[in-house]
């Protein structure tokens, strides 16, 4: 049975700045995807947020991509942000609707976005991961390099008939607007070359090299390059499929256990390490991070979302054995802007903060410079 997941999210308003989103936002948009589901246009949906970013999660059978999807996910931020944000005064109200007017396809009008179309199979276990406050390659680059690259972290890398063949991935420059696929092991050198400059490039897709099935999906929406001004990060999401020809649950989750470093948190322009946390707890405060991250756990049954308790997930990231990682990347944050505050590398370099509010500071400047 082919089905579509449809992942789509933004941040159209928040509750005591950019901190959660308001209960009553998930409420509208959890009203309107039931209408759709009973009028037969969905099978399945789940709504969720990470932070401040309201998450859509679709299922339904009309491929990526798709107006009618993505003008349901476009309608619902607009109402939201209309009958709930702006009523309530909620901070930066419909801050990720960049274009006035729907055009059939919400890529590139500021959501962000991760689909894809599958054959079921016979058992279809996946995970959602979703991110606040940081960008789609410093969320995900490193992370989906060690799950589907790397046999010290994936042991099916090796021992496994089906994952053995190893991955492609799919790289977008998302500067140019162009991407390339990269077959490893045998070109993964290439591929470090290339993700290692997460401002640049971005995975967007990973393939199995045993069947040419599609094993991962990120959205790599970057709202500066669209809007041409700082407008938020871009707070990236992702699908990865789990099990049998794909890795297991466990080595998926295995990078987050150690927090690397990653772009974002504090007005969008300082690296921090990442804070892997279950839905509850993703919520940014501490200098507006450090950048949060959630993992809920699926199982697809003839395009249904199924639960543990009723509709809601495994909350994979509430594990204990996560503990650690969040001490860590406490203990990381805190040094970076104690110890070297606006100073680089705790700041992002001059070339990602073009599209900040920097500008504006300098600009004041410009005139009083002197030519040697």
């Amino acid at each position: 049975m082919k089905v579509t997941i449809s992942l789509i999210k933004a941040d159209i308003g928040s509750f005591c700045g950019h901190h959660v989103v308001h209960p009553q936002q998930i409420q509208l948009a959890n009203e309107i995807l039931k209408e759709a589901k009973e009028s037969g246009k969905l099978i399945d949906f789940f709504v969720f947020n990470c932070g401040d970013d309201l998450e859509l999660l679709m299922t339904h059978n009309y491929g990526e991509n798709s107006s009618q999807i993505h003008g349901l996910a476009w309608e619902i931020f607009k109402q939201v942000t209309e009958k709930v944000s702006k009523k309530l005064k909620l901070y930066a109200s419909g801050q990720d609707l960049l274009k006035e007017a729907f055009s059939g396809n919400v890529k590139g009008m500021g959501p962000g976005v991760a689909e894809m179309e599958i054959e079921e199979r016979p058992s279809e276990p996946f995970i959602v991961f979703a991110a606040d406050k940081t960008s789609p390659g410093g969320a995900w680059n490193l992370p989906l390099y060690r799950i589907f690259a790397d046999p010290m972290n994936t042991a099916g890398l090796v021992i496994s008939p089906q994952l053995c063949n190893g991955f492609t991935f799919r790289v977008m420059d998302v500067v140019a607007g162009k991407y390339i696929d990269l077959r490893c092991p045998q070109e993964l050198h290439e591929l470090v070359a290339l993700i290692g400059a997460h401002h640049h490039y971005a995975i967007e897709r990973v393939f199995s090299n045993f069947d040419g099935s599609i094993a991962a999906v990120a959205s790599t929406t970057r709202l500066s390059l669209i809007a041409g001004k700082y407008v938020g990060k871009d707070d990236p999401v992702l699908i990865v499929r789990a099990q049998h020809q794909f890795p297991a649950v466990g080595e998926i989750l295995a990078p987050f256990a150690i927090p690397y470093i990653a772009p974002g948190a504090m007005r969008g322009s300082h690296y921090f390490p990442v804070f892997p946390c279950s839905l509850e707890d993703a919520r940014c405060s501490y200098w507006d991070g450090p950048p949060r991250i959630v993992a809920l756990g699926f199982q697809l049954c003839n395009g249904e979302l199924l639960g543990l308790n009723g509709k809601m997930p495994a909350d994979l990231f509430a594990d204990k054995a996560f503990d650690e990682a969040r001490r860590r990347s406490l203990e990381i944050a805190t040094y970076l802007r104690t110890v070297m505050g606006e100073f680089e590398p705790a700041r992002l370099q001059e070339s990602e903060l073009e599209y900040t509010t920097l500008p504006q500071v300098l600009e004041k400047l410009k005139d009083r410079w002197i030519s040697l």
